[in-house]
């Protein structure tokens, strides 16, 4: 008789594709709410439009009001903005800027010297007080937070870029290219770019998270985006007298960084998943 099959065999992908799917939905809603937000706020960001302060939700403020009695609603819409288009120029830059210098260094001489001893000297100094210390001393500007972070993060995107080219520029088809007398911007566009799209992808993803969590610590410390502006992790902090009574005011801005943390580490998860049950079939 023929052993039954395990009906355990599918969950895996399953759980796979929920995953994906979930983490796709989640990141997508925020890319939205950030590109559109601003446009659907039912208030001013900035206007008192309540007599009271830390209202409960209702129908005339589906998340209440803040310390001031602004909608707290509009107020995410366009904090929202802030928070993920700074992220995503961050992280964009870090990945850039890793990602060439770690191509320059695994072709090995004094680039790489260099190099890994100059992001090993940044990457020696904690995020976070690395942070301090800069906006502190060049001002909480936009452009500022966006350098630094993306700064912050782009040692680890260096080495992650450079281990993954010396893998690669080993195996056997970059030799041949080579021996073909193919130039280098070819070598890497054609050759080495395609095979470390993947877990480059999975990185950005992770680089996200970090400087998302990052700008929000910043943010909570008084030197992210500044007033009359602000990002989430700036209305958690202005809001932070109302934590005791359960204000939406404080809890909304810290759901939606929560969210979006969770729903891109469930689409980089799954992403990486599938990417090796792949390479295993």
């Amino acid at each position: 008789m023929m052993a039954p099959v395990s009906s355990s065999i599918p969950r895996k992908p399953r759980r796979l594709r929920l995953g994906l799917i979930l983490g796709g939905l989640i990141v997508g809603f925020w890319l939205l709410l950030a590109a559109f937000g601003p446009t659907l706020a039912p208030h001013p960001p900035g206007q008192v439009v309540d007599l009271d302060v830390f209202s409960p939700i209702s129908p005339g403020f589906p998340l209440g009001s803040d310390y001031l009695g602004r909608d707290v609603l509009s107020r995410v819409l366009v904090a929202a903005r802030y928070t993920v288009a700074i992220a995503v120029i961050a992280t964009m830059v870090a990945a850039a800027c890793g990602f060439f210098c770690g191509i320059l260094a695994a072709s090995g001489g004094w680039p790489d010297a260099i190099l890994s001893k100059l992001f090993d000297t940044v990457n020696a100094v904690p995020s976070l007080m690395f942070g301090l210390v800069v906006i502190a001393s060049l001002g909480a500007s936009t452009p500022v937070l966006i350098g630094t972070l993306a700064l912050v993060y782009t040692p680890g995107a260096f080495r992650t870029s450079r281990a993954l080219a010396l893998n690669v520029t080993a195996l056997e088809f970059v030799t041949v290219a080579r021996a073909r007398g193919e130039r280098l911007l070819y070598i890497v566009l054609r050759e080495i770019l395609p095979n470390i799209i993947g877990p480059l992808a999975a990185d950005f993803g992770l680089r996200f998270v970090f400087v998302t969590l990052l700008l929000s610590g910043l943010s909570f410390l008084g030197l992210g985006v500044q007033p009359p502006d602000a990002d989430l992790g700036a209305l958690v902090r202005e809001n932070i007298a109302g934590l005791g009574f359960g204000a939406s005011a404080v809890l909304s801005p810290a759901v939606a960084i929560a969210s979006l943390t969770i729903g891109m580490n469930l689409l980089i998860d799954a992403a990486s998943g599938s990417r090796r049950l792949g390479d295993g079939r």
